[in-house]
């Protein structure tokens, strides 16, 4: 390794230092690379070429080159861009000009000066340096860029490269990650020259929006299509339920969690909405308990139609009764008012003291409390004799 003499001249000494401040030298022997010629000409005012003479002169002859002729000039700004992210302030770290620009690398440049990717880009390639991809890429800024182009959050992670290709359930896993649209998360990537497996159209943010807040605002993760948002979607955009239910799959989701019909009814998403609305939030499909005889009551007087009726009508959108629950002939409201006392499953037995709660909160006795859970099809664990006493109903 040779020695190199310490600089008289100022600004020698500055080119010939690591932090361009004419303090700690330049190594002797080893290469000098090529951000620093850049970035040592812009500080000073001189041209790149010059800067080379000069580290030339000052005895460094491993000087790192692009294989294209110097620019002339280069601005401070553009000079910035070719230094890498989060590099401690004791060093400088150069992106590698014998290496083509990584979609990575680009991005987190991006993010840094806070430009757009093909700002970036093109400063970039002036300056001599490769991208590692073709293609026009966003003028916009977007500080999600560098995460959604990370596909494993644990560890390091891994990146995806120029021109990958990013499947359906990498768009959901991003966008949850992130919080943000799938539609917006496909269509940023797709402009950022990833490939997808489907090309993100005008109605997807429609589809994949539940209009709920937080995590559940959209589908993906344990968040599913719904019989009752299927309906929905298709009533608003215009497109059969099919389509809705297949374009969905396309996006990465599975299939809706009951059976949608090919022509729906009138009623159908009253029947499917949670407050008998028509409107989210929808019902989703309880495989465990099955669907409540309150929501089939309540169903009954909305509609019109009989509970029965009700009943048929959910089960053939998949969502049945347990098979222990009856139901009356007619609804009544004193029979909601009962139901909605009662916080057991027809899995779970109810015991006295939720029968004495029940006849509390509806200021029914606790034998008519009883007799009517009974008739309903539950199943009473204790065997007491209740007494035919009235309560004075309880306010909460």
């Amino acid at each position: 390794m040779n020695d190199v003499p310490t600089p008289e001249d100022p600004d020698d000494r500055r080119i010939a230092s690591r932090d361009l401040d004419g303090t700690r030298p330049l190594e002797p022997g080893r290469q000098v690379p090529y951000g620093h010629v850049l970035h040592a000409a812009a500080l000073l005012g001189r041209s790149p070429a010059e800067v080379v003479a000069r580290l030339t002169a000052l005895g460094y002859a491993d000087i790192q080159g692009a294989g294209v002729p110097l620019p002339e000039t280069v601005a401070l700004d553009d000079a910035a861009l070719t230094r890498k992210k989060n590099v401690s302030s004791f060093t400088h770290s150069w992106i590698d000009v014998s290496e083509p620009v990584s979609l990575r690398q680009l991005l987190e440049t991006a993010e840094q000066f806070r430009r757009g990717p093909a700002h970036v880009a093109r400063r970039l390639t002036a300056l001599g340096y490769r991208m590692g991809g073709a293609g026009p890429l966003p003028e916009t800024p977007d500080p999600r860029d560098v995460m959604l182009i990370r596909v494993d959050a644990r560890g390091e992670g891994n990146w995806l490269r120029w021109g990958d290709e990013v499947s359906a359930a990498q768009v959901l896993d991003v966008s949850r990650r992130l919080s943000c649209s799938p539609h917006a998360a496909a269509a940023r990537l797709a402009s950022l020259g990833l490939r997808l497996p489907y090309t993100p159209g005008a109605d997807d943010e429609r589809l994949l929006g539940t209009g709920d807040t937080g995590a559940g605002r959209w589908l993906g993760g344990s968040v599913w299509p719904t019989v009752g948002h299927v309906l929905a979607v298709a009533r608003e955009t215009g497109r059969s339920p099919q389509d809705v239910v297949d374009r969905l799959k396309v996006l990465g989701l599975g299939m809706p969690d009951g059976s949608v019909p090919g022509s729906p009814d009138d009623d159908d998403l009253v029947l499917l909405s949670e407050n008998l609305d028509g409107c989210r939030p929808w019902l989703r499909k309880d495989t465990v308990v099955g669907l409540r005889v309150e929501h089939v009551l309540r169903g009954s007087l909305a509609t019109g139609r009989s509970p029965a009726s009700v009943a048929d009508r959910l089960a053939e959108l998949g969502h049945r009764l347990h098979e222990d629950a009856k139901l009356p002939e007619a609804a009544d409201e004193a029979d909601i008012r009962l139901l909605a006392t009662v916080d057991r499953s027809y899995r779970k037995g109810v015991r006295l003291e939720k029968v004495l709660r029940s006849a509390s909160l509806t200021g029914r006795s606790p034998k008519d409390v009883a007799a009517r859970l009974t008739a309903l099809g539950y199943d009473l664990v204790d065997e007491v004799e209740y007494p035919d006493v009235r309560g004075t109903p309880a306010t909460s």
